[in-house]
């Protein structure tokens, strides 16, 4: 029994020893062939267990450790029962609680949300009666926003929630996603403000809590333009920058022009339902300097625009 109960235990390494070990193991190997080594998946392996989405259970590390001639136990900091995301008792489970400390209210956090606001969706898969997954879901396109994705919005949930989160491609298109899996992460955030579901039937606001801050409430707005702005030219015949934003959702929208308003801004009427714009020059040149982008691809559009003014 106490063997079996081995088998089912989870190994927490030190940061980056999970990778070493794996890649120890691998040399030579490709991936397909390392993981019908250890019977497992390929995707699982060479990208949830390298870069240390998930841990390794203790029948892997056992593993890995006899494949290399290696003996990683120095760096073990702690060995956890496999049901450790999950209470035990079947239909009395909590999901998947992964604890943290919950982050204050920041500048981070309210750009954070920018972010989900703007290219993000909040889920909770139910089956049955009972909710089985919880998670965030970024999503991105893969040529341009890749970097941003991989090292910008995943070191801020790294910062804030202690989780890296995962990449996936769609197969069928452009399209990339950052998931992040947790069940107080997703309570934490709709209890600040950002219900699970459709964003459009939950009448989506700005939280109050950024809304009233104008230092949180400028870094939601750069969330927000990073993941669902965009800044071209008002014309081939008028080279002046504009930024624009664009919502579905008739209460975000207006809020999101009410923000541009409290800011000192003076953004356009709401057009078509749906779409704000800022054009006064200077405006956008303030919006530049004093909110900025996090996402490089507008930063290089500006510079790809500014550098097509200068051949014309």
């Amino acid at each position: 029994m106490v063997q079996f109960f081995h088998l089912l235990m989870r190994i927490v390494l030190k940061e980056c020893k999970q990778k070493e070990l794996i890649l120890f193991a691998k040399g030579n190997l490709s991936w397909k062939e390392l993981s019908k080594l250890l019977n497992c998946s390929p995707t699982y392996l060479s990208n949830d267990l390298k870069y240390e989405f998930r841990y390794l259970s203790h029948f892997l590390y056992e593993q890995l450790c006899k494949m290399t001639n290696k003996n990683f136990d120095e760096f073990i900091i702690d060995k956890l029962d496999d049901n450790w995301g999950r209470s035990k008792g079947g239909k009395n489970s909590t999901g998947n609680t992964k604890y943290f400390n919950e982050p204050l209210e920041s500048i981070e956090l309210a750009e954070l949300f920018g972010i989900i606001v703007g290219d993000g969706h909040v889920e909770k898969i139910t089956v049955g009666k009972k909710v089985r997954c919880y998670s965030i879901d970024i999503a991105g396109d893969s040529r341009n926003d890749k970097d941003y994705l991989t090292n910008y919005v995943s070191s801020l949930f790294k910062k804030l929630f202690n989780e890296k989160g995962s990449l996936r491609y769609s197969k069928n298109s452009n399209c990339l996603h950052l998931k992040i899996h947790g069940k107080k992460i997703v309570e934490f955030i709709e209890k600040k403000g950002i219900l699970s579901g459709n964003k459009k039937n939950n009448c989506q606001t700005i939280p109050e809590w950024i809304f009233s801050d104008n230092n949180y409430l400028e870094s939601f707005i750069r969330g927000l333009i990073d993941t669902d702005g965009c800044v071209y030219y008002i014309s081939k015949n008028n080279r002046n920058l504009r930024i624009s934003f664009t919502s579905y959702i008739s209460t975000l929208i207006s809020d999101v022009r009410a923000s541009f308003i409290k800011l000192g801004f003076h953004p356009s009427e709401i057009i078509r339902n749906k779409d704000i714009i800022l054009s006064r020059k200077e405006e956008v040149k303030r919006f530049i300097d004093e909110i900025g982008f996090s996402n490089n691809k507008h930063l290089k559009r500006i510079q790809k625009l500014n550098n097509c003014a200068l051949v014309v």
